[in-house]
């Protein structure tokens, strides 16, 4: 065990080699083949099957399992792919557990629905280590199509998109595409470069140009894509980090969970990457379970999330809240910050008041609590930053500081669309982020067909 796990403060190292090897492992292992054909027989292959309304990218759930029960993986895969493309990450990262398995008739008369995560797991890995290409760009239309981002949602655009023979930009702020699949899942969930060896694999389609290190409002205007292109796509993520409106929140050791997510999934050396011994996260969403486990893993000692209402209100998963516990990571509801405590201006703990619904209002009680801590993690939502828009924002209806959208993605502005978690009404899931990029590229087709 490394020396840096007892040290106070935040410290990299605190782990040796073999430990962040073995807490950085493959969450799910996959199936083998037995194990997969197993599994596809516990299927029931419904008629109009619950799990199939279940998933926001309607893919034929009972129809891939079949196509594995009869040894026909890539059969399978292409049934994913063709309402999915990105169908590898979201058997990884989906939570299966409140969508298409929550619907299993299984789960229902058993309480153990088949697996159907991990079932697709099997069948789009096995398509992709052999490289098997199941479709092939259309003759050129002469028609270009701009797309703001190279997350889950313009990376299913672009692919339907070229699938119909239109030329394809996509413009990416970062310096890698993938998005929150690159950028904002857990290390364990989408080990050995996952991520990127799944755009390659959209890419081959052909007909996608990618610029990297290219930013809405600082490179480029709307007004810029709308005039030299047919079709504008906007898939830009939550850049925006939404304020803890404590005392004492500038103290460093406070820091973003999204960034630090980031910053981890990029490590090329684990042991580099600092935590503190005693951590506390605020927030009860996916990035507060993701940020508190990885700090785990990493070797904090004490990790605690902190999340203002009850346990039955927070939107992590229940599987994920129980993952948490089980590294270790202790939950405590009906707390919201007040004030961080700082030594020297570091982080030495932090004060939060209990909290409790008045009247269908959320609302402090007075009493208090403070926690040591030498790093906290702020987790409790992104916002769109509506001001990359360009001053276009005239044009581009918002609501409720995102962009609106019809059923089909189109925007108030003409010839632009919209999709994933920068548009009002969307669940910040990668699955639905495609089903929108993948809707919007079919109505964008229709309309630039004529």
């Amino acid at each position: 065990m490394a020396d840096g796990l007892y040290a106070d403060g935040i410290a990299a190292g605190r782990l040796s080699g073999e430990e962040y090897e073995k807490n950085f492992a493959d969450l799910h292992p996959p199936l083998d083949r037995h194990e997969a054909a197993v599994e596809a027989d516990r299927c029931y292959f419904c008629f109009d099957a619950p799990c199939t309304t279940a998933c926001p990218t309607s893919i034929d759930i009972p129809m891939f399992i079949r196509q594995i029960a009869t040894d026909n993986p890539l059969g399978s895969a292409r049934t994913i792919f063709d309402q999915n493309i990105l169908g590898g990450m979201c058997a990884r990262v989906c939570p299966t557990e409140t969508l298409c398995e929550e619907a299993c008739v299984r789960e229902e008369a058993e309480g153990k629905p088949v697996q159907i995560g991990r079932l697709q797991r099997y069948a789009t890995d096995a398509a992709m280590e052999a490289d098997a290409q199941f479709y092939e760009r259309a003759a050129p239309t002469g028609k270009s199509v701009a797309i703001v981002g190279a997350g889950p949602a313009g990376l299913a655009c672009a692919h339907r998109l070229a699938m119909h023979g239109h030329d394809v930009t996509i413009l990416e702020a970062r310096p890698k595409p993938g998005g929150l699949n690159e950028f904002g899942i857990a290390a364990y969930k989408t080990p050995n470069g996952f991520a990127q060896a799944e755009v390659d694999y959209l890419m081959a389609i052909g007909g996608i140009r990618l610029e990297e290190g290219k930013a809405l409002g600082r490179d480029f205007s709307l007004g810029d894509l709308t005039r030299d292109h047919d079709a504008v796509f906007l898939g830009m993520g939550l850049a925006g980090v939404n304020a803890l409106g404590a005392e004492g929140e500038a103290a460093d050791g406070v820091e973003s969970a999204v960034d630090y997510i980031a910053h981890l999934r990029q490590a090329k050396d684990l042991a580099s990457l600092p935590v503190g011994r005693r951590v506390v996260v605020i927030g009860g969403g996916m990035t507060a379970i993701d940020a508190a486990v990885q700090a785990r893993l990493l070797g904090a000692e004490e990790v605690t999330i902190c999340y203002r209402r009850g346990q039955e209100h927070m939107n992590a998963s229940a599987f994920e809240q129980d993952l948490a516990a089980s590294k270790g990571v202790t939950i405590r509801h009906w707390l919201q910050p007040t004030r961080i405590i700082a030594d020297n201006g570091r982080v030495s703990g932090i004060e939060l008041e209990y909290t409790a619904l008045k009247g269908g209002r959320l609302s402090g009680t007075g009493e208090t609590l403070t926690l040591r801590a030498d790093q906290v993690f702020k987790a409790i939502g992104q916002s769109f930053e509506a001001g990359v828009l360009n001053g276009s924002t005239a044009s581009v209806e918002l609501e409720g500081r995102r962009i609106r959208t019809d059923a089909e993605g189109r925007t108030s502005m003409p010839n632009v669309w919209a999709g994933g978690d920068c548009i009002a009404g969307g669940d910040d899931l990668t699955v639905s982020a495609v089903a929108q990029g993948r809707d919007a590229a079919e109505s964008i087709h229709r309309a630039l067909a004529g």
